[in-house]
């Protein structure tokens, strides 16, 4: 099996109007370890809900998801087995890095604590670790100052050292580029994968841009994986 493994996951959401609209159905996908895959797909076609399923933030309506030889979630029928949401809080903190498209740094808190902060939730808090990966971005100049001090491009750095920190197997990059110009997503994109390669973590990175996805070795098209695709996007 390999290190990242997804069988028959599916997930639907409740429209506004109270229909159930089917997300995401994805019958296989796998990641191996250290590898680093790009999967394309149009803005709002399931991709984020695909990674927030694999990092334990939903639960799948059905499906099984088997991360380094841990079950996050395997849904048949009425029976639900993997990780509880403690469980899976833990796993997130310990394995698994995220960079949001959005950042989503805490904005009372100086760059520096944006990393340790999640360093306290896992096994050990590494004040130089977090200091020196600071360093590493180029942001060694920046670590008390806040979210808001910094420029776009500086605050994706800090979100990508954040998602690095805690040294993870896994990293789930959900359109890290889309709020940067072409540029800052340059460098961040290239940041985030040396990065990775570094510590031999595994990196699935999502994005509508077809010439970020191409730059990956290997790459995927989301609406061939995602049989529910032309329901999400309305397409036919």
């Amino acid at each position: 099996m390999a290190f990242l493994n997804v069988e028959h996951l599916r997930k639907s959401f409740v429209s506004p109007d109270g229909d159930e609209v089917p997300v995401v159905d994805v019958r296989e996908f796998s990641l191996s370890e250290g590898k680093q895959l790009g999967l394309r797909g149009a803005s709002g076609s399931g991709k984020t809900t695909f990674l927030h399923l694999i990092a334990g933030i939903l639960r799948p309506d059905e499906g099984s998801i088997f991360f380094d030889g841990e079950v996050i979630a395997d849904v048949k029928g009425h029976r639900a087995d993997g990780l509880s949401e403690g469980e899976r809080d833990r796993l997130r903190a310990n394995a698994i890095g995220y960079v949001f498209q959005s950042f989503n740094l805490l904005q009372g808190y100086t760059c520096l604590e944006n990393l340790l902060l999640p360093m306290a939730f896992s096994d050990y808090v590494d004040k130089k670790r977090a200091e020196e990966l600071l360093k590493q971005v180029g942001l060694g100049h920046r670590m008390r100052h806040y979210p808001r001090q910094l420029s776009v491009g500086q605050q994706q750095r800090v979100a990508v050292a954040r998602a690095l920190v805690n040294q993870p197997k896994l990293v789930l990059a959900d359109e890290p580029t889309g709020n940067l110009d072409p540029t800052n997503a340059s460098q961040a994109l290239d940041l985030l994968r040396e990065l990775c390669a570094e510590t031999n973590a595994a990196l699935l990175l999502v994005s509508h841009d077809h010439a970020i996805v191409k730059s990956f070795d290997e790459n995927l098209d989301w609406r061939e994986l995602n049989e529910a695709f032309d329901q999400v996007t309305g397409k036919t």
